[in-house]
């Protein structure tokens, strides 16, 4: 069994920042990590990914204010996010590809106020 643990989460003012992280209980190889995020009336959106070839990928929406990294060695993943908009709220989950097999974090709530 493998589980997400994430942490990071909360409220921010509108420029504000926050940093997400997320690490799987287990220490096998991963071949891509995300995030998620999901607000209330909207489909689950890819935010940013991260390959095991350090490629990145970022919704429009969040470049140029969000930054993805991750340690491969480790299983954890992290999400800089600055310049804060209430847009950005939501639930962000973490995803993680293990042994060919999808796995998602529990999500945390991020509230970014106007």
């Amino acid at each position: 069994q493998v589980q997400l643990v994430e942490s990071g989460g909360g409220f921010v003012q509108a420029g504000g920042s926050l940093r997400l992280s997320c690490v799987a209980s287990r220490n096998i190889w991963t071949s891509a990590m995300s995030w998620y995020r999901q607000a209330p009336g909207k489909e689950r959106e890819l935010v940013a990914t991260i390959t095991s070839r350090r490629i990145t990928d970022y919704a429009d929406s969040v470049k140029g204010r969000f930054t993805i990294s991750g340690d491969f060695l480790r299983n954890t993943v992290y999400l800089q996010m600055n310049s804060l908009k209430p847009e950005d709220t939501a639930l962000y989950y973490c995803h993680m590809v293990i042994a060919q097999l999808p796995y998602w974090g529990q999500g945390t709530q991020v509230t970014v106020s106007s």
